[in-house]
């Protein structure tokens, strides 16, 4: 959940700032300077997604499927069901998707929540947006526990070069009492355990999770 703000002016200026004094040599020929130029700008491409990616929490090679412990540490393992959600062996929620595609309700009823309270603002299928970053990238990298606190509390980034204003969705029942479905709705998304759209197959929803469901919507 946190905003995109370019930082391509910032590295320029730092690349121009070292640029070592250039050395007398025969003038290149055309095709030379063709070759360097192409080369030139796919490396400072490469350097820009990685200098965004490490400020702004994305992975820009994404993670391969079937891929269970993330960048931040996190194992995705599925261990325990606790009130119809499936967590891994630190009691956090995760995904189970089983290999015909099948994917646990918590899965599902993510996919369902975020379209309606997050899609507007960071894209279709947590893919993102002009103006806010792909969350299924960013619970790759992200703690869990700050993911919670920027959904409770909101978040703002306001200067000279961004006017991001996230809302805080504690206090929205819509959203967080389905929170953590979200989460892992964006961590199957991250992960390639589903592909976009609705998916296909669910698991049925189970009394635990109703009754989980209905104490928090009741508050």
């Amino acid at each position: 959940m946190r905003f995109t703000t370019s930082l391509a002016t910032l590295f320029l200026g730092t690349m121009l700032a070292g640029a070592a004094p250039a050395q007398e040599a025969p003038p290149p020929s055309t095709a030379d300077k063709g070759t360097a130029a192409g080369a030139a700008s796919e490396t400072m491409g490469q350097q820009l997604g990685e200098l965004d990616a490490q400020v702004h929490g994305d992975s820009p090679a994404g993670v391969a499927a079937g891929t269970t412990v993330l960048p931040n540490g996190m194992d995705i393992t599925p261990v325990e069901m606790v009130e119809g959600r499936w967590t891994n062996a630190d009691g956090l929620p995760v995904p189970k998707i089983a290999e015909d595609g099948t994917t646990d309700y918590a899965t599902f009823s993510g996919f369902r929540r975020y379209h309606a309270e997050c899609h507007v603002c960071h894209g279709p299928d947590g893919e993102g947006s002009t103006y806010a970053p792909a969350l299924k990238n960013t619970v790759l990298n992200m703690d869990y526990y700050d993911f919670l606190e920027i959904a409770a509390s909101g978040k703002q980034e306001v200067n000279a070069a961004s006017n991001q204003v996230m809302p805080a969705f504690g206090t929205n029942k819509n959203a967080w009492c389905y929170i953590n479905d979200i989460y892992v709705y964006l961590l199957a998304r991250g992960t390639d355990g589903i592909p976009r759209g609705r998916p296909a197959k669910k698991e049925a929803k189970s009394d635990e999770f109703t009754e989980q469901e209905n104490s928090c919507m009741s508050m």
